[in-house]
């Protein structure tokens, strides 16, 4: 982590240590790298241990050291540190309990205090964790092969003993922190395998030396019912969270204009949790539109939310004991905040306001403490002094007077010495080997009086001490120190009696992470011109209009994205069988339609020009390559298990989208898996979700005819003298040509290749030949055009020599420089040598 160069030969060398100034820069590398890290601090101050020990005899050299010892366990889920924590997400440690019939999971965010539990099938833990993304998962070391199996290799854990997951344990645990009988109040009583992961949380809390924890205040139920159900592919697929490529965008970084910390961890959650019921949908979507309608009433919340900060994880660091005095006047800055926000609720148009507006408390008491305690500027650190304000108290007030008015009272004795003696070059100086001297130059030495005590002789004066200096240096030393002392236990006391408030800010800054999320739904809203959905019961879904939020976000100055209407019910038109060429812009309109559903049920305004969206419990993608060939599963294999886990799990309310599926074997296998697949979804009363079926096998366009629910849809291009032009439009009627070559051609393919592929292309569209049912006469027949080609130029059988005949025919041989002809002779060489 750190090296040193030691000079001469020996060049750097590597070392393992790092000055302990720098922890702040070295342990967030340390946790991100998965790294668990002890610290260890003294934990006897040296001044105190030496006066213990002053007159004691016999003493060892172990008897003189100060202890020393682990203060804190920082461990990837376990941390509090503001360098290690990323402010826009949660920092959750999980723990996973395998029980008989059901499978425990629980996810506890120290830093916020949010505590949750829950639990089901295997499939359902997975997703959580998915959903959660937790930095450290904990698990019983007996069942790390399970726990592989289910849940990869690839999560930060950590084992515990099979003691920590025992039932008893854990409730015994639970009840002891929370102070109640049993857990009936939290609603996880009947939980028992999600109580016993909570349980060992909390164990590993104190194992990890946290146990100041009295703001973790209540254990949640994770509502399973309440949301869209989304698994992990899905998630990942649709970019919700972070884009699949480096250089791309996901959906929460475009909407995400959220201004505290608080809600920029709370509309993560909401992105991945979306609800399925309309009421609490619609009071979502009437807060945005009442942001929209009063443009005061959003300025004056938009400006105080500026003022808040992270009132989250400053209350759980007063809990913890930990909080700086930056912090704690930061708190007041943001319970001040909190009034015209309050005031501004309370007179909103707007029910769901008004409840916010009533359940603000402003905690006036303390706001109060801390403007009469606190310096308004005060050091980051308590021990740097000056933390506590004038006035506050008596003795700290005389203490600062003597400290800080010390230089006077020094220059007063100076003139009071001078005056008695009628030494005019008298000064008064300090040093640390005997502190605050009289000093007089020699030719003064004879005027010295007799009670001066001489301490020290120089080349040119000498140094003396009087009894009123010893005695004022004791005083205005002593003071500096006793302040310091003074200031650490005022502060102290303070963050103790603010524990009482923690349950308070904590629904505060709950309350005011919703007003945040919202907020930042109108200004997207109104920045990419979003309009309100209606959200209903129904099984429809209309989109007029719509558009990607992401993509049209990244287009080109200038260019306009090519919007589309998507129209699914599951009377008229369940399944949209969409076929047209690569490039043509399918996946875009299958991700877009998942994206303005999911933005509708999180209570967001959608890119459309309207839209109604019955309300979707599922959403299901088999979208794009996901190939785990380093896991010993081929594309084909991936394919079938995502189509499995959407076919077992579909619902009539689903909304299920499906992108190229069976590519990734034969043809005839590939258009029977899909042909089966829709037809499934079409006439299993079960399983009738409302579905948008991309496909590249035209043969599928056959299914309308024979299916009622099943409608042709192509994505239309142009073709002008050879040339494609995407027009990106969708439009009724199925497609027959997937302009693959012309798109291999864009691409950079040879060109003999592409013209190679014309010429087959060609040959088979004559003989009415699919590409899948090519059969011997057809393959003698495209040998043959291949020997007519190539008898133009060589009489060989060498792509490689295509490619050269086409260097050579591209040359302008009248205009060739000698110097360009020899590199271009060079090129013809590398392509030949295949270098």
């Amino acid at each position: 982590m750190t090296r040193r160069n030691n000079g001469g030969n020996t060049g750097q060398m590597e070392m393992a240590g790092f000055p302990h100034h720098a922890l702040d820069t070295y342990l967030p590398k340390l946790i991100r790298a998965g790294k668990r890290v002890a610290i260890c601090d003294q934990l006897e101050d040296p001044k105190k241990k030496r006066e213990a020990l002053k007159g004691k005899k016999g003493l060892t050299e172990m008897d003189k050291m100060v202890k020393r010892g682990i203060t804190e366990l920082v461990t990837p889920g376990v941390a509090l540190d503001d360098n290690v924590l990323n402010y826009k997400e949660n920092n959750f440690l999980a723990a996973v309990h395998f029980g008989k019939n059901a499978c425990g999971i629980s996810f506890l965010d120290i830093s916020t205090g949010e505590f949750l539990t829950g639990e089901g099938t295997y499939d359902y833990v997975e997703k959580l964790i998915g959903n959660f993304m937790p930095k450290e998962i904990l698990y019983d070391r007996a069942k790390k092969e399970d726990f592989e199996r289910f849940f990869g290799t690839k999560l930060v854990t950590f084992e515990l003993d099979d003691w920590v997951f025992t039932e008893q344990t854990a409730r015994q645990k639970l009840l002891k922190h929370f102070g109640t009988k049993n857990l009936k109040g939290f609603g996880v009583e009947h939980l028992k395998n999600g109580v016993i992961a909570s349980g060992a949380i909390m164990q590993y809390l104190e194992i990890t030396q946290h146990t100041h924890i009295n703001h973790i205040t209540s254990l949640s139920r994770i509502e399973e019912e309440k949301y869209v159900r989304m698994d992990n592919f899905t998630i990942r697929s649709l970019e919700l969270v972070s884009p699949m490529q480096e250089e791309g965008s996901s959906l929460l970084k475009v909407i995400d204009h959220t201004i505290t910390p608080m809600g920029g961890r709370m509309l993560r959650r909401w992105v991945v949790f979306p609800l399925k019921s309309v009421k609490p949908i619609d009071e979502r979507l009437n807060v945005v539109e009442y942001f929209f309608r009063e443009p005061e009433f959003r300025e004056c919340i938009d400006d105080q939310l500026h003022r808040i900060g992270d009132l989250e994880r400053i209350i759980s660091k007063v809990a913890v004991g930990r909080v700086s005095p930056r912090e704690v006047v930061q708190l007041r800055v943001a319970l001040d905040a909190l009034r015209p926000i309050k005031t501004a609720c309370l007179y909103a148009k707007n029910e769901d306001l008004k409840r916010i507006g009533e359940q603000l408390n402003l905690c006036e008491s303390l706001k109060n403490r801390i403007e009469q305690e606190i310096q308004p500027d005060p050091p980051q650190l308590v021990n740097k002094g000056d933390v506590i304000a004038d006035g506050y108290n008596a003795e700290l007030d005389e203490l600062r007077s003597i400290s800080r008015n010390g230089r006077d009272y020094l220059l007063k004795i100076q003139e009071q010495e001078t005056e008695k003696t009628g030494i005019s070059s008298l000064k008064v100086g300090y040093n640390n080997v005997f502190g605050y001297y009289l000093e007089v130059r020699n030719t003064y030495k004879d005027k010295v009086p007799a009670e001066w005590i001489r301490k020290q002789t120089l080349a040119q004066a000498e140094r003396y001490i009087t009894q009123e200096l010893k005695e004022y240096e004791e005083k205005i030393l002593g003071a500096d120190e006793r302040i310091l002392s003074l200031e650490a236990k005022l502060f102290s006391e303070l963050i103790v009696d603010m524990q009482a408030f923690i349950p308070q800010i904590q629904i505060n800054a709950n309350l005011i992470a919703q007003l945040d999320c919202l907020l930042s739904f109108a200004a997207i809203s109104e920045l990419n011109h979003y309009v309100r959905p209606v959200v209903d019961d129904s099984e429809i879904i209309d989109i007029k209009q719509g558009r990607h939020p992401v993509i049209e976000t990244q287009l080109p100055i200038g260019e306009q994205y090519v919007p589309n209407d998507v129209y699914l019910d599951n009377d008229k038109q369940q399944v949209m069988m969409i076929t047209g060429p690569n490039m043509a812009g399918k996946s875009a309109l299958l991700r877009q339609t998942a994206l303005i559903v999911l933005l509708a049920q999180i209570g967001c305004f959608v890119p459309a020009e309207g839209a109604r969206i019955g309300l979707v419990d599922k959403i299901f993608t088999r979208v794009g390559a996901s190939d785990n060939i380093s896991l010993g599963e081929s594309t084909f294999m991936v394919e079938m298990t995502e189509a499995s886990n959407i076919l077992n799990n579909v619902t009539p309310r689903s909304l299920v989208l499906f992108d190229e599926l069976g590519r990734g074997t034969s043809t005839y296998d590939g258009i029977s898996i899909a042909w089966a697949i829709v037809e499934y979804l079409h006439e299993h009363s079960s399983a009738n979700a409302r579905t948008l079926f991309a496909t590249h096998y035209h043969e599928l366009n056959e299914m309308e005819k024979l299916f009622s629910r099943i409608k042709n849809y192509n994505v239309s291009v142009k073709e002008v003298d050879g040339k494609v032009i995407f027009l990106r439009k969708l439009e009724r009627g199925g497609s027959n040509h997937s302009f693959g070559i012309h798109v291999a051609e864009i691409a950079g393919m040879p060109k003999s290749i592409v013209k190679r592929a014309h010429v087959i292309l060609k040959q088979l569209e004559n003989e009415n030949s699919n590409v899948g049912s090519v059969g011997r006469p057809q393959v003698e027949k495209i040998a043959s055009t291949q020997q007519d080609v190539q008898l133009s130029f060589f009489q060989l059988d060498d792509p490689i020599l295509c490619q050269v005949r086409d260097e050579i025919l591209g040359l302008d041989i009248n205009n060739l420089t000698p110097v360009e002809a020899l590199n271009k002779l060079n090129e013809i060489k590398k392509i030949v040598s295949g270098k």
